[in-house]
C-alpha cells in the first residue's frame, strides 16, 4: 500500500518534470531575450525620468523613476533599484518633503552592496540621507551618513565635497573649531585648486563658519569664494556667496547687507529658486523699515503661501504615484501568475498520454535510485558523525592528556619514587589526569533531559567553579523545563559547556554570570565574564565557539556576541520555548 502511494506521487511529479524538460530549452532562450529587453526598458525609463528632472518637471520625473524602480524590482536588478530610489529621494528632498525622502532612501539600504552599472548609487543614498538630516537639524545623523558616503567612494574630489558637507553639519551644530579644522585642511589641498567650483564652495563655507565664530577672517574667505564664482559664472554659487555676505553685514552694515540680499533675490528669481528668494526676503525684512519693510513682508508671505501649497500638492502627487504604481504592479503579477497556471495546466493535459509509458519506467528506476541513495546517505552520515566525534575526542586526548602522560612517565623513569615528595607529585599528576579524563567523558556523555535535567546542568556548571574563577547562576529554576523540547535542553547544555570550556582556556576571568529569563514565550540566556575579552573586538569562533551558532540556529534562536578588550566577554542567546 505504501509503495503504491509512493509510486502515485512520483508519477505526478515526474509527469510535470517531463513536461517542463520538453520546453526548457525554448524557455531558456526566451528568458535571455526577455531579460535583455527588460534591462533596455529600465534604462529607457531612467533616461526619460532624467530628462524630465533636467527640465524641472518633477512630477513626471518622479513617475518614471518610480516605474523604473518597479521594473528593476521584478528583474531583481539591485543597482538600478538603488539608482532609481536615490533620484526619487532627491526629488522629494527638492520639494521639501524630508520625511518622504528619508523613507525612500532607507528603502534602498537593504540593496546596498551591489553597485552594478551605477556605482554611485550607494554613495548618493548616503549623501541624500546626510542632506535630509542636515535640513531637519539632526546633525549627528547627518555626519554619520556623510561619513558612510566617504567610505563608499574613492574619488578624492567627491570625498572633498562630502567633507565640506560634514563641516556644514559641525557649523550648524555649533562646533566651529571642528568645522574650521576640516575646511582649512581642504583648502590647503593642492588638487582642489584645479576645481574652482569646489574650491569656491570651501572658501565660502570657511568664511561662513568664521563669521559664526565671530572671527575677523570671515569676510576674506567670503569675498574669495564670491570672486571665484563670478569668474566661472557659477550662478547657484553666486547666490550662496551673496547670501552669506549679506548675513555677515546684517549687524555691521544693514545697508550693505540689503544690497547683497537684493542680488540674491534677483538671481534666485532668474533660476526659479523659491527657497533662496524667501531667505533673501527674510534678510531684507530684517534690514528694512517703513514702506520697504511692508513691501518685503507682503512679498514674503505671498511666495511662502504659494510654495507651501505647491509642495503639499507635490507630496500628495508623490503618494498617489506610489499607490497607483503598487496597485498596478500587484495586478500585473496576479495576471502573470494566473497565465502561468493556465499554461501549465494545458501542457499537463496535452502531455499526459504520450508521457505515461516514460513515467512508469522512470518511476521504477527512480524508486530504486532513491532507496539506494537514502540507504547510502544514512550510512555516510553515521560514519561521518562517528568520525567527527572520534576526531574531537582524539584532539582533546592529545591536547589535554598526551603531554601530561609523557611528563609523568619521564618523571617516573628519572625520579626516585621511594621518596615521599616524589610519590606525592606522582599521585597529584595522576589525579590531574583522572580529572581531565572525567571531564572529557562528561563532555561527550549522555544528557538526562528528564526531571534530572536541572540538577545535571547545575552539576556541569559547578564543575567549572575553581579557587580562581567563580561561576554564578540565576533564573534557571524559574523556567518550566519539563515543557521544553529535549533538543532545546541538549542545546542549552552543550552551548553552556562550550562557553565555559572556552572561558577556562582563554578568558583569565575570576567571575562568570549565567542568567535565564522567560520573556513572552522566549528564553533569554545571558553569559558574561570579566576576562580579557577579545582584542580589536574580533571573535575567533575557532576557540571552542564554532558549534554554538549552528546549535542555536537549529532551534530557531539568535545569538549576539559582545567582546571588548579588558571588559570581558558577553553572549546573549534567545530562542522560542
Amino acid at each position: 500500500m505504501v509503495l503504491k502511494k509512493l509510486q502515485f506521487h512520483l508519477y505526478n511529479l515526474l509527469l510535470i518534470v517531463f513536461i517542463l524538460l520538453q520546453s526548457s530549452c525554448e524557455k531558456k532562450n526566451q528568458n535571455i531575450i526577455a531579460n535583455k529587453k527588460d534591462i533596455t526598458e529600465i534604462d529607457k525609463l531612467l533616461s526619460v525620468a532624467h530628462n524630465f528632472y533636467e527640465n524641472q518637471q518633477f512630477d513626471s520625473s518622479y513617475y518614471y523613476y518610480n516605474k523604473a524602480k518597479n521594473t528593476a524590482e521584478i528583474q531583481q536588478d539591485t543597482s538600478r533599484i538603488i539608482h532609481s530610489l536615490s533620484w526619487l529621494a532627491q526629488i522629494q528632498r527638492n520639494q521639501g518633503d524630508y520625511t518622504g525622502s528619508e523613507s525612500t532612501s532607507i528603502e534602498a539600504l537593504p540593496y546596498i552592496g551591489n553597485k552594478g552599472k551605477f556605482p554611485c548609487g550607494e554613495t548618493n543614498v548616503f549623501i541624500g540621507l546626510g542632506n535630509n538630516y542636515l535640513n531637519t537639524k539632526e546633525y549627528d545623523n547627518s555626519i554619520y551618513f556623510f561619513k558612510k558616503a566617504i567610505n563608499s567612494k574613492t574619488d578624492e574630489l567627491i570625498k572633498a565635497g562630502i567633507m565640506n558637507n560634514i563641516s556644514l553639519a559641525y557649523t550648524e551644530k555649533g562646533d566651529y573649531d571642528k568645522a574650521i579644522q576640516i575646511l582649512e585642511s581642504l583648502i590647503s589641498t593642492k588638487g582642489l585648486i584645479n576645481d574652482p567650483e569646489t574650491y569656491a564652495r570651501i572658501n565660502d563655507n570657511l568664511g561662513q563658519t568664521y563669521d559664526k565664530a565671530k572671527s575677523t577672517k570671515a569676510i576674506y574667505y567670503l569675498n574669495e569664494g564670491l570672486q571665484i564664482r563670478n569668474q566661472i559664472k557659477d550662478n547657484w554659487g553666486i547666490i550662496s556667496s551673496n547670501y552669506n555676505i549679506s548675513r555677515y553685514y546684517k549687524i555691521k552694515n544693514p545697508s550693505l547687507s540689503s544690497k547683497y540680499a537684493l542680488i540674491v533675490y534677483k538671481e534666485s528669481t532668474k533660476l526659479k529658486s523659491v527657497d533662496s528668494r524667501l531667505e533673501s526676503l527674510r534678510l531684507l525684512i530684517q534690514n528694512s523699515t517703513g514702506n520697504n519693510y511692508k513691501k518685503y513682508a507682503l512679498l514674503y508671505l505671498q511666495i511662502n503661501d504659494s510654495i507651501t501649497k505647491v509642495r503639499q500638492k507635490a507630496k500628495n502627487n508623490f503618494a498617489k504615484i506610489k499607490y497607483d504604481s503598487k496597485k498596478e504592479k500587484d495586478e500585473n503579477l496576479k495576471l502573470k501568475e494566473q497565465k502561468v497556471n493556465d499554461i501549465l495546466k494545458l501542457q499537463v493535459q496535452k502531455s499526459k498520454t504520450q508521457a505515461l509509458y516514460f513515467v512508469i519506467l522512470m518511476i521504477l528506476i527512480l524508486t530504486g535510485l532513491i532507496y539506494f541513495y537514502l540507504k547510502s546517505k544514512n550510512r555516510r552520515e553515521k560514519i561521518q558523525a562517528a568520525y567527527t566525534t572520534e576526531i574531537k575526542i582524539a584532539k582533546k586526548l592529545h591536547d589535554e592528556l598526551a603531554n601530561d602522560l609523557y611528563q609523568m612517565i619521564t618523571f617516573a623513569e628519572t625520579q626516585d619514587l621511594s621518596t615521599e615528595n616524589n610519590k606525592e607529585t606522582l599521585l597529584h599528576n595522576l589525579d590531574t589526569i583522572y580529572l581531565r579524563t572525567r571531564n572529557i567523558s562528561k563532555e561527550n556523555s549522555y544528557i538526562d533531559t528528564g526531571i534530572n535535567f536541572i540538577p545535571t546542568l547545575k552539576e556541569m556548571i559547578t564543575d567549572f567553579n575553581t579557587d580562581i574563577a567563580n561561576v554564578l547562576l540565576s533564573g534557571l529554576d524559574s523556567i518550566n523545563w519539563i515543557s521544553i523540547e529535549n533538543t532545546k535542553k541538549i542545546t542549552v547544555y552543550r552551548v553552556l559547556q562550550e562557553l565555559l570550556v572556552n572561558m577556562k582556556k582563554h578568558s583569565n576571568c575570576n567571575l562568570v554570570v549565567i542568567s535565564f529569563k522567560l520573556n513572552n514565550n522566549t528564553i533569554d540566556l545571558n553569559y558574561s565574564d570579566n576576562g580579557i575579552g577579545v582584542k580589536d573586538q574580533k571573535i575567533n569562533k575557532k576557540n571552542g565557539l564554532e558549534n554554538i551558532e549552528k546549535r542555536i540556529e537549529d532551534i530557531e534562536g539568535t545569538i549576539d556576541y559582545n567582546s571588548k578588550s579588558s571588559r570581558g566577554f558577553t553572549v546573549n542567546i534567545k530562542f522560542p520555548v
